[in-house]
């Protein structure tokens, strides 16, 4: 099987091995980094995965990926582990909610949320790479809501890692905050931003361009942005083709979309050799995916509140590993692109481009209204009961399904994540399973900061213990 390293998509910062470019998070020219090749599997290869545990499905896709850093025994080790915390023996089981139409259910890990299935890997493999270099690292990151619980959770307690997570002060839904600034772990901070969710991550993008700070502390991150995020969310694409009939027959996914990483996930699994018919991208009111699809100019405007607060976003991060590959991995239209951004709110994609995007991804929207119709309507119609975010993407699929295609809504979180919205749409109370019952009465623990890089890295600074670099980069 080949191995594989990483480029940035600005083309200005060295290739890494696999645990370099997981260390190092954002490359140093601002870029992201993509494998230079995507591995490839053969229709047989697929067809060999049928009737094979999550695990086992996990392991044999993502083994190219790790550059034959990792003995086999130790990932596989280390795969068996993360998903040993799911509550669910498929980890990402299927629903059938109508003839052709299926839920990927990819909330059964510790916080809820799909970022558990990437996260829980991700916290193994950097504490492998840490612990093989004996370096320490912290970890920043942005959150909307979900990725900041899951990162909590599956690095509390980790002796290499010290972790910071900034969230939109009163932006998230109750559980999601609680999630944060519940652990009593000593190693984990939540930061209230007062600000928006662009806010923070634009923090987290300037903690890790300013160098300087950047060695101080070993910055590593966890958003995704990092390559590893990405690659862990490619093996539930498989496991579902395959439990449909993939190879042999065509599937088409729905993904409720803010930042592009799960949805680029779907991109990468179609780019391995899996046969995807159509990747639906599903927005909320800030739809600058749709509109970006529709019009090929990439226009940021003000960020609306909605119900679904994870996809509250602006700035969708992993669209940049999309353009790279749009613009046949040309990094210096990239950088253009996000020069443009930076400097006028927006960027033109060119017609070549544009139409490689329009050739495998769809797009739709939902609006408040629609997004609580089809709580509402599923519910009543089927008895199952949806989170705001996996609504928007059940509402986009409808429209976009093909008669004899099947059409897969990857379900994003819990309902009980967002109780007030589900409760306000059907009238009924979603109820927190049993193991996080007493969430709501634990002790918050956060600290409120306004949206200055200063303010956050001087307590950044003053709290973390990593004080040598875990990034590769000099």
């Amino acid at each position: 099987m080949m191995n594989v390293d990483y480029i940035s998509t600005r083309g200005e910062a060295p290739a890494l091995g696999f645990c370099d470019a997981l260390l190092t998070g954002l490359a140093r020219d601002g870029g992201l980094y993509v494998p230079r090749e995507w591995p490839q599997f053969s229709k047989k290869e697929i067809r060999a995965l049928r009737g094979k545990s999550y695990q086992e499905i996990a392991f044999t896709i993502l083994s190219p990926f790790t550059n034959g850093e990792i003995p086999a025994a130790t990932f596989r080790a280390m795969i068996d582990e993360a998903y040993g915390t799911f509550r669910h023996p498929a980890i990402a089981p299927l629903v059938q909610t109508g003839p052709n139409s299926f839920v990927m259910e990819l909330f059964h890990g510790t916080t809820l949320a799909f970022k558990d299935v990437a996260m829980q890997l991700l916290a193994r493999l950097m504490d492998y790479a840490l612990e093989k270099r004996g370096k320490r690292a912290t970890i920043v990151g942005a959150t909307s809501g979900d990725t900041g619980g899951a990162a909590i959770d599956a690095f509390a307690g980790r002796e290499r890692t010290d972790i910071f997570i900034l969230f939109p002060h009163g932006k998230v839904s109750p559980v999601q905050q609680r999630q944060m600034t519940t652990s009593t772990a000593a190693n984990v901070h939540a930061l209230a931003v007062e600000g928006n969710f662009d806010d923070c991550q634009n923090l987290v993008k300037a903690m890790f361009n300013d160098a300087a700070f950047r060695d101080k502390v070993g910055l590593s991150g966890v958003n995704s942005i990092n390559w590893a995020r990405i690659m862990a969310q490619i093996v539930y694409y498989f496991t579902t083709a395959v439990a449909l009939g993939g190879p042999d027959r065509k599937i088409s996914f729905t993904v409720p979309t803010g930042n592009f990483g799960d949805i680029f996930a779907g991109y990468g699994a179609k780019r391995m050799g899996l046969p995807i018919d159509r990747l639906v991208i599903a927005t909320n009111e800030n739809d600058i995916l749709e509109r970006t699809l529709k019009t090929g100019r990439y226009d940021m405007k003000a960020v609306k509140a909605t119900s679904s607060p994870s996809m509250d976003i602006q700035i969708s991060s992993n669209f940049e590993r999309l353009l790279f590959e749009a613009y046949g991995r040309d990094a210096s239209k990239v950088r253009a692109a996000m020069e443009s951004l930076k400097q006028s709110n927006g960027f033109e994609i060119g017609e070549q481009a544009l139409k490689a995007i329009r050739r495998d991804f769809r797009a739709g929207r939902a609006s408040e209204k629609q997004v609580a119709e089809t709580i509402r309507t599923t519910y009543a119609e089927t008895g199952y009961l949806l989170d705001p975010h996996s609504a928007i993407g059940v509402f986009v699929a409808r429209k976009k399904e093909k008669p004899n295609t099947p059409m897969v809504t990857l379900s994003t979180a819990h309902p009980a994540k967002f109780p007030a919205a589900v409760k306000s749409a059907c009238g009924i109370d979603p109820a927190l399973p049993t193991w996080l019952a007493d969430l709501m009465h634990r002790e918050e623990r956060f600290q409120i900061i306004e949206p200055e890089l200063k303010a956050v890295e001087t307590f950044i600074g003053k709290h973390a213990r990593g004080k040598t670099t875990a990034g590769a980069e000099r």
